[in-house]
């Protein structure tokens, strides 16, 4: 829509109704004699620290990037919880990215559209369909992954743009990492109100939650509408806000893709964890927090390489171990809908660099089990050499971080009330775009993080595959049992393979054919629990 801006001493005795050309050129140069111009305007919404201008993108929908939903975590704020965000004056521009967190580069598949890194990094972006205001629209909130170590709300895959498009406001935020953001310390306990350290990047995104709250409606989002949804250490965090106290309340239901903080993820105890960061900062010839502080943050990130850092039960966002706090039923009491990809991990975590006969199979895993080794044949057996590649992928992927996320489903399932809803998602990638003529993917599945594109809607700005129309069906099938999830806290709808939950004893297969199958894989997860659940 066009406006005429006009100064406020100009006033009309009378309007002009059905001016003819002559008058309306008249009017435009008198207009621009005045020194004033017609401009688009660019949407804006009031939000609780002040206005944001955002972007009508080409598609229809309105962006805005580079929220600040905490304060700048820099000085004395560093290895702090997020602090509410400051007020500002005038209109603020939102029309690009936020730095993303402090982290090295790791991942060769994550492409950012952010603004530089930066420790000020608390900021968030939302996608909202046109004309939203006032339409109270479900919500998603996603956590990106990378291992808590690297990743950003600025990745291609993770953009909301399409799923905006069905119906739904999407939210992408940043969180501290790595040491910047898990540290912990007896100084960082000592002086923490709650006498807890670690576990600042799970806390910042509780305060984009909270700030989702107060100010969602304004974009026409529905406060009692949040759905929370990411993968691997994105679905460890949903796993995490919907374990902690804190969260109660600020959403109804979650997505969990490949990853929770259950079984072999389940956080480190808060005292092993400061014990950690005092080894670490006597390495580096930190004396005191203070002395920590004061290095910059690039250094810091460069002496990080030699350590990791991770979540941990700090007393506070995690008062328990979220085992524990699962098993008690103590956990928000949502709607889940959670899975994860056919190869995780490759046979090699099992074979190493062996060839996949039975023989070396049997070896890996005696290896790896010694006297528990027949447990773990029995539970993934492999008769012949040709059994060998699919059952050590099975393994691998189980041990990496299939197993946790089928933890969190069966746990919810198990102490919750609502609904959950388990997939399993096997559709592989096609070859890359560049590939030579008769070449094959060689993949034994669908590897870790391939369905972010698909689930998202964003195959199309990945330009390393050379995507098919099963790949387009595919996403389509995902997108609308994510968009059907969020909006109603249900996967179902017209036009869908039937989901039922997974007391039904069913899970659904993702591929051009999504279909819903019988479970089958109990075995192999009690022998796993018999590693873990303890």
């Amino acid at each position: 829509m066009t406006f005429l801006i006009l100064p406020a001493n100009i006033k009309f005795v009378k309007p002009i109704i059905n001016p003819n050309q002559t008058m309306k050129k008249i009017f435009l140069i008198a207009l621009s004699m005045l020194g004033m111009t017609a401009y688009a305007q660019n949407p804006q919404v009031k939000t609780a620290n002040g206005t944001l201008e955002g972007v009508k993108e080409a598609s229809g929908i309105v962006s805005y990037k580079g929220v600040p939903f905490a304060q700048p975590p820099v000085g004395d704020l560093r290895w702090k919880e997020p602090q509410a965000p400051k007020n500002w004056t005038g209109v603020r521009k939102a029309d690009h990215f936020g730095p993303q967190a402090m982290q090295r580069y790791i991942y060769s598949d994550m492409q950012f559209r952010s603004d530089g890194k930066s420790e000020d990094c608390l900021y968030l972006n939302v996608w909202a369909p046109p004309r939203a205001k006032g339409s109270k629209l479900p919500v998603l909130v996603y956590f990106y992954g990378g291992g808590f170590q690297a990743g950003d709300g600025s990745e291609y895959r993770y953009d909301g743009e399409a799923l905006a498009k069905k119906g739904i406001i999407t939210v992408t935020v940043n969180y501290r990492l790595g040491i910047f953001g898990f540290m912990a310390h007896p100084e960082l306990t000592a002086e923490s109100p709650h006498h807890a350290s670690g576990n600042y990047g799970l806390m910042d995104q509780h305060a984009a939650l909270v700030w989702v709250q107060k100010n969602i409606a304004a974009f026409g989002g529905d406060a009692s509408k949040v759905t929370i949804g990411g993968e691997s250490a994105g679905s460890m965090s949903v796993c995490g806000q919907v374990a902690s106290p804190l969260s109660k309340g600020l959403f109804r239901a979650a997505i969990g893709e490949s990853g929770s903080l259950l079984g072999n993820l389940s956080p480190t105890p808060r005292a092993d964890a400061e014990e950690y960061g005092v080894k670490f900062a006597t390495s580096i010839g930190a004396r005191s927090l203070a002395d920590l502080r004061k290095i910059p943050a690039d250094t810091l990130l460069k002496w990080s390489a030699r350590g990791h850092f991770g979540t941990d039960v700090d007393g506070y966002f995690l008062p328990e171990t979220p085992q524990a706090i699962f098993a008690a039923g103590k956990q928000m009491d949502v709607s889940l809908l959670a899975g994860w990809n056919s190869a995780e991990s490759g046979p090699n975590g099992i074979l190493g660099r062996s060839e996949p006969t039975v023989d070396n199979y049997k070896a890996g895993i005696e290896r790896l089990y010694k006297d528990r080794a027949q447990d773990i044949l029995g539970a993934y057996p492999a008769a012949t050499d040709a059994d060998v590649t699919q059952a050590a992928t099975n393994l691998a992927s189980d041990r990496f971080i299939a197993y946790a996320t089928w933890k969190f489903i069966d746990m919810q399932s198990k102490t919750g009330h609502k609904p959950v809803y388990r997939y399993f998602f096997n559709k592989r990638r096609p070859i890359m775009a560049n590939a030579p003529a008769g070449a094959v993917e060689h993949s034994p599945g669908a590897a870790h993080a391939s369905e972010i594109e698909y689930a998202l809607g964003n195959l199309p700005t990945n330009k390393v595959y050379a995507w098919t129309p099963d790949d387009f069906k595919t996403s389509e099938t995902l997108q609308n049992f994510f968009v059907n999830f969020v909006k109603t806290g249900n996967p179902n709808g017209n036009g869908l393979p039937l989901w039922d939950t997974v007391k039904g004893s069913k899970f659904m297969v993702i591929n051009q054919d999504s279909r819903q199958q019988p479970i089958a894989d109990a075995k192999r997860y009690a022998v796993m629990d018999s590693f873990f659940n303890k």
